[in-house]
Formats: structure tokens, C-alpha cells, sequence
């Protein structure tokens, strides 16, 4: 059973939902942020990485040897450092090495790839900088699909690989064809056909949504490091990442898949409202922190 916490939690988005214009959605996911307030004495340092703002947590100055670079969610259009703070500083001091939030181009001022091209620019100057550093990488929804995406990239580029990639719901078919879209569609308060839909657009204009730096899971995973996903029942991209999952395991990827029921989209995000949210980003930042101390 979910907690009361979750339930509460659930009806208050259920009561309270996103719209779909998109200086509106922009604002109300900034809006959701400030449930969520980071304190003044957050270890928060601003910063730019591969040309983008960025945003350090737990790190005072230089590039560390172990890093994790978080690449936030929002369907390519909308979300921002602002969204994400609460999320960064947490996964900070769970993993006990710095994290680095990039703000990377959103569509539809900025189609694909550019939100690729400023995760890859990030990755290529913290390797840069820290040639030996044990790099991770995270993300939440499209964020999720980004890290993945960000990793085939790595690959092909032949640069050294990250350690590990821990992605929340990640959103990885942008063709949108998973069957539990419409199966899920009544108990998903954060997502639905008509809205991937129209993410997708922003994203990609009329670009091919089956493109593999795209939608990850039509490429080849081969070579990439262990992954660690995690879903929500309750998600209508649930078969996002079981796909991801299988897609993983046929390329001989090494890959944890965590399906938690009932949970909602990216719940890990929302851990300060309830203790499911809580514990599964607690697993992820393990995950984490044991790939960076290997």
C-alpha cells in the first residue's frame, strides 16, 4: 500500500494540473520548485560548463575527481537549474561526491540536438579538466532519455566512458508507442499521449521521433556503462524503461531495473513530500556512489 503521505501528495497534483501552453507550463514547473525550498546555506555554486549555466553542489571550486553531471527532466521544452536545485543538493550528500546540474537548450527555440550537443560539450570539458575523474551521470524524464542518449554519444565520440548513468523515468521512445500510454492513462496525474505528443513536437519539428540520439531505445546500447532505472507503475512511460531495460540486456549492458508500484513520474523527485519518493532516490545515489568508488 502507498503511504498516506503519497496519497495526499497524488490529489494534490491530481487537483493542481500542468497546462499545456508552454510559457504557462514553464512557470507552473517553477512554481512546483518552490514546494521544495533549498536553503541559503545549500552548498550551491553557479558555474559554466560546455558552454551552458550550470549549477555545483557540494563542490567549492575546480572539478573533482568523482562527479556526477545531472541532466534535468521536462520533456526538452521546459525545467531549468531552478526545478532541479532541491534534487542536486539532496543527491550530493546521499552520494557524498559533488553533482553538477547543466542547463542544457530547450525546444522549441532550440530543436534536437542541441540539448545533446550541451550535455556532450559538459561531459567533454569535465573530462577535460579532470582527465582521471570517475564520472557518473543522472536524469530524470527526458533528462533520462538525455543521459542515455548522452552516453551512445560519449561512445561514438571514443571518449573515456562515465562509470554509471542513473535514470528516473527516463523518456526514451519519442515516438511514443508503449501500450501501457494508454493502459496507464487514467492513474497518471503527470503525463499523457496528448502531451508527449506535443513535447515531441517541440523537440523535434519534424524530425524522425525513432532518430536513435533521439529516442535511445531504437539505437545500439553497446559499450555503454551500467545503468540503474527506475519507473513508477502508475507511469504511462512505463514500458519506457522496461524497454530500456531489455534493449540493455540484448546489447549486454549490465542493468538494474526498479519498477515501484503505484509510483507516479519521476517519484524520486518529489522525495521531500513522501517517503517512497525518498527511499528509491536513496538507492539511486547508492548506486551512484558505489559506481564512483569502484
Amino acid at each position: 500500500m502507498p503511504s498516506a503521505d503519497f496519497a495526499q501528495f497524488l490529489e494534490q497534483l491530481r487537483s493542481n494540473p500542468m497546462p499545456t501552453e508552454l510559457v504557462a507550463m514553464r512557470a507552473a514547473y517553477e512554481g512546483m520548485a518552490q514546494m521544495f525550498p533549498v536553503g541559503a546555506d545549500a552548498p550551491v555554486r553557479g558555474a559554466t560548463l560546455g558552454g551552458r549555466p550550470a549549477e555545483w553542489y557540494g563542490a567549492e571550486a575546480g572539478t573533482p575527481d568523482r562527479v556526477v553531471l545531472y541532466l534535468h527532466g521536462g520533456g526538452y521544452a521546459i525545467g531549468s537549474l531552478v526545478t532541479h536545485r532541491h534534487l542536486g543538493v539532496e543527491m550530493a550528500r546521499l552520494v557524498a561526491h559533488p553533482v553538477v546540474a547543466l542547463d542544457y537548450r530547450l525546444g522549441p527555440e532550440h530543436r534536437f540536438p542541441a540539448a545533446l550537443d550541451d550535455a556532450l560539450a559538459a561531459y567533454r570539458q569535465l573530462r577535460a579538466e579532470a582527465p582521471q575523474a570517475r564520472i557518473a551521470l543522472a536524469g530524470d524524464s527526458a533528462g533520462g532519455g538525455l543521459v542515455v542518449a548522452t552516453l551512445m554519444a560519449i561512445r561514438d565520440a571514443g571518449l573515456a566512458p562515465p562509470v554509471g548513468a542513473y535514470c528516473m523515468s527516463p523518456w526514451v521512445d519519442l515516438a511514443v508507442t508503449g501500450p501501457n500510454v494508454a493502459a496507464k492513462a487514467s492513474v497518471d496525474p503527470l503525463a499523457s499521449a496528448d502531451l508527449l505528443g506535443l513535447m515531441t513536437r517541440r523537440y523535434l519539428a519534424d524530425g524522425d521521433p525513432r532518430a536513435p540520439l533521439a529516442s535511445p531505445i531504437y539505437g545500439d546500447l553497446r559499450g555503454l556503462p551500467p545503468l540503474f532505472i527506475q519507473v513508477g507503475s502508475a507511469e504511462v512511460l512505463l514500458d519506457d524503461s522496461v524497454r530500456l531495460a531489455q534493449a540493455a540486456g540484448r546489447d549486454d549492458v549490465a542493468v538494474t531495473l526498479e519498477v515501484w508500484p503505484d509510483m507516479i513520474h519521476v517519484f524520486p523527485y518529489f522525495f521531500p513530500a513522501f517517503p517512497e519518493g525518498r527511499d528509491a532516490l536513496g538507492r539511486g545515489c547508492d548506486f551512484l556512489r558505489g559506481r564512483l568508488s569502484v
